[in-house]
């Protein structure tokens, strides 16, 4: 695991302290990494949803969308049957 050092004036330092309090976390350490992984998790849904809007064009998915499937999955299972 790499090893980061940062500087933070006396109030965020307080504030992480008190955090760690609250909420249960045994270290300070422990309480950044999850708002890393929290802000890495929202960077990647946000890629995500921006590769969805960039891929094309869209299909309405209402319920005769969803019967269709259902249909053609029926029918590929008598086939196999």
């Amino acid at each position: 695991m790499a090893t980061m050092n940062i500087s933070l004036p006396d109030e965020l330092k307080e504030f992480i302290d008190q955090q760690v309090a609250e909420h249960s976390f045994m270290t300070s350490s422990e309480y950044i990494r999850s708002l890393v992984r929290k802000a890495h998790a929202v960077a990647k849904l946000r890629a995500l949803v921006q590769e969805g809007l960039e891929s094309g064009p869209t299909i309405p998915m209402d319920e005769a969308w969803f019967e269709g499937k259902r249909a053609r999955i029926r029918q590929a299972i008598k086939k196999a049957g």
